[in-house]
């Protein structure tokens, strides 16, 4: 019986430690990047939508942007091509473009299913609907790789009638340019530039890490809160490297730019967004301006 209290008592010193970020961000807009390996498994995406349903329901308003880079390679190699990239991103020919996309709309109607099936009313969209993501063909050092775009304009009524309307907007990276041609987006450029347009309190990046290290082989040199100039002091000093490169550089950009914070999250582990979000201590590491209060507890 003692035992059986203890545990209702935790429960409710849970609660309790939640209650001052639900009031703090209550109808702030939260904008969520989902991909990665957090993507392979059913149960780690279903722990991922029932961490934004509960945000919803306690007053949050969050927007999911969502990649597939995995599945677009295998679908890629399952129809006999070979899957290539320059300098991280996919070069995307015609018929790679018609893949992409018939593996994210697939992605993504299957997250809007998750999410219904908790109670909230989901819509899934890509950056084509109400002209959302407008872009120009991207280049990468000259280089044409086809039909990947660069996000020039985000239209963002569709997403606040969306929110509006109580829905939950479920987004995933393709846009069109003046031409109405259809291109693939990089997922991280797609949420940054949705977090800045709609003014979000938060952007939350879920990938297969813990969060920045000063030094990747070692665990413990886990940076819980760092500044956007000490983050720039990290990239110039060698310490980030690979994918976290321009992931980092998304992120310091869109602090500048007006998102309150940025997280970086191990969407591997079940339930990293409630734990980073409602919690002291937090589980991964958030960047913030150089003039913001570093404290978990504001």
């Amino acid at each position: 019986m003692e035992k059986d209290m203890e545990k209702v008592l935790e429960k409710a010193n849970v609660l309790v430690e939640a209650l001052p970020y639900i009031q703090k961000f209550n109808r702030k807009i939260i904008v969520v990047k989902y991909g990665g390996s957090a993507m392979s498994d059913e149960e780690m995406q279903k722990k991922v939508i029932e961490d934004v349903v509960l945000l919803k329901l306690v007053g949050f308003k969050p927007i999911i942007v969502h990649g597939g880079g995995k599945a677009i390679s295998k679908w890629v190699e399952k129809s006999g091509k070979e899957a290539e990239f320059y300098k991280g991103l996919r070069i995307t020919d015609e018929e790679t473009m018609e893949i992409a996309e018939m593996v994210l709309n697939r992605v993504n109607k299957s997250l809007v299913a998750m999410a219904e099936q908790l109670g909230v009313r989901a819509i899934g969209i890509s950056g084509k609907d109400g002209r959302l993501l407008n872009v120009d063909k991207r280049l990468v050092d000259g280089k044409d790789i086809g039909f990947v775009g660069d996000i020039k304009k985000v239209d963002t009524k569709i997403l606040f009638d969306l929110l509006e309307k109580d829905f939950l907007p479920i987004v995933a990276p393709v846009g069109l340019d003046d031409d109405y041609n259809t291109y693939n987006i990089n997922a991280d450029d797609a949420a940054c530039e949705i977090a800045k347009a709609v003014g979000a309190e938060k952007l939350a990046f879920l990938t297969d890490i813990e969060g920045l290290y000063r030094d990747l082989n070692d665990p413990s040199t886990l940076i819980s809160r760092i500044t956007t100039t000490q983050a720039r002091g990290l990239i110039d000093g060698g310490f980030i490297g690979g994918g976290m490169l321009p992931k980092l550089g998304n992120c310091i950009q869109a602090v500048e730019d007006g998102v309150q914070r940025v997280h970086i999250l191990d969407g591997r582990i079940p339930h990293c967004l409630l734990l980073e979000i409602f919690t002291k201590k937090g589980i991964g590491t958030v960047i913030i301006s150089d003039n913001d209060p570093i404290s978990r507890e504001d």
